[in-house]
């Protein structure tokens, strides 16, 4: 097969027309055709790599057939953590062993621990990889030896939790099989729970996992971020802080859908929302998992209009954002690597890799992980600009996916 052909035919199995693939990488609809039909030349590296963001393709050779080109764009390497997490993952315990579970009161500080480690430590994915195994195989015994309805509950909540975490580290990684394993078993843990923050959380990750998938999944992100809207919002009036935060987390979660899809007023309109639940929330909160709060919606009208495709406005937005006020460190860099998608769609390659190196900075496995990163950096590295083509190929030599 062609190029063009490849392209179509990922582009046909995204459900997405040539418009809002020409939209999407800043050409024609009519250039889209004629790649496809094979009256135009094989695009340069750069129009790959945006092609291939805007497929979601996973391996570059899935679209230019070359098996030269292995380079994965949205998943990484795997991390040396992942087999032994998703051993305990795979290896789901059917029978009770001999030793008792600890109490849930001593697996819920456990986890709280794990979420701050998680976003205070530069190397979160190594931190949370080395907790991961033992808080598995515990949340899952705290249930299954509960006793009363209120304990076992409450056992479900830390269990959902649990899974909750592990999303975190297994995104991006090459097992996405196990990714929407422990998604589903979180949603299922945090609906036997009852409790309204596990199944706000559960559900705003069980979105993003449908979201990040590609357009054809995008009906179901709404789907399950609305539905758990509406069981919400009937509880805010009289909702802890946590719930409320989740709430306000679901709010942007339904506006960033909406940006993928391009429709800019409905994604303007659901950050409107979420910024007036932001407002209600003490000043110096931070939702434990999310990072919802007052610092984050700065951030989050980045990643709006970057998803929109609007440069501009992007960098307007980074302008007026303080991403010195977002604690966690995980989230800084990925908001550092939101403001570079939109200085490069801006048309500001220099401001772009400084800002990756500041992402790099402040978290070296987000940034080795995201795919968005991985494409600005190898797309500079094929710069004719020599000053920016080393600056680029020192960075990705930093994250992994050029050898010294």
């Amino acid at each position: 097969m062609t190029f063009g052909q490849r392209m179509q035919l990922l582009r046909e199995r995204r459900g997405m027309s040539r418009p809002v693939l020409a939209g999407l990488v800043g050409r024609s609809p009519s250039w889209v055709k004629q790649v496809e039909a094979g009256t135009l030349h094989l695009p340069r590296l750069p129009m790959i790599l945006r092609i291939a963001e805007a497929l979601r393709v996973r391996d570059l050779a899935e679209l230019t057939g070359a098996q030269s080109l292995p380079a994965d764009l949205f998943i990484g390497p795997g991390h040396d953590r992942l087999p032994e997490v998703a051993a305990v993952i795979n290896a789901y315990p059917f029978s009770s062993p001999e030793r008792e579970a600890p109490p849930t009161a001593h697996l819920s500080a456990r986890l709280s621990q794990a979420w701050k480690a998680r976003h205070t430590a530069p190397n979160h994915r190594e931190v949370i990889g080395r907790l991961l195994p033992d808080l598995i195989r515990d949340a899952q015994l705290g249930v299954r030896q509960s006793e009363t309805g209120a304990e076992r509950r409450a056992a479900q909540a830390v269990l959902a939790q649990t899974y909750n975490l592990s999303q975190f580290f297994l995104a991006y990684q090459p097992e996405s099989a196990l990714l929407w394993r422990v998604a589903e078993r979180g949603m299922v843990a945090a609906q036997e729970s009852d409790d309204p923050h596990a199944i706000g959380v559960s559900a705003w990750l069980m979105g993003q996992a449908h979201r990040d998938t590609g357009p054809s999944h995008y009906e179901a992100a709404d789907a399950v971020t609305h539905a758990t809207l509406r069981y919400l919002e009937p509880l805010l009036p009289d909702a802890t802080t946590d719930v409320l935060a989740i709430a306000g987390a679901l709010r942007f979660e339904a506006g960033y859908t909406a940006a993928r899809r391009g429709d800019t007023g409905t994604a303007w309109g659901w950050w409107d929302k979420a910024r007036a639940v932001a407002e209600r929330l003490p000043e110096d909160y931070y939702h434990p998992v999310t990072s919802f709060s007052r610092a984050i919606m700065g951030a989050h009208a980045v990643t709006v209009a970057v998803e929109l495709r609007a440069g501009g406005e992007s960098v307007r937005q980074a302008a007026t954002a303080d991403a010195t006020a977002i604690p966690s460190r995980p989230r800084r860099a990925r908001h550092r690597i939101e403001e570079a998608r939109g200085y490069q769609l801006a048309g500001e390659p220099d401001m772009a890799l400084a800002t990756l190196e500041k992402a790099y900075h402040a978290a070296p496995e987000t940034i080795r992980w995201n795919g968005y990163a991985r494409r600005i950096v190898l797309e500079e590295a094929d710069t004719r600009a020599p000053a920016r083509r080393q600056r680029a190929a020192a960075l990705a030599v930093k994250i992994g996916i050029l050898a010294t």
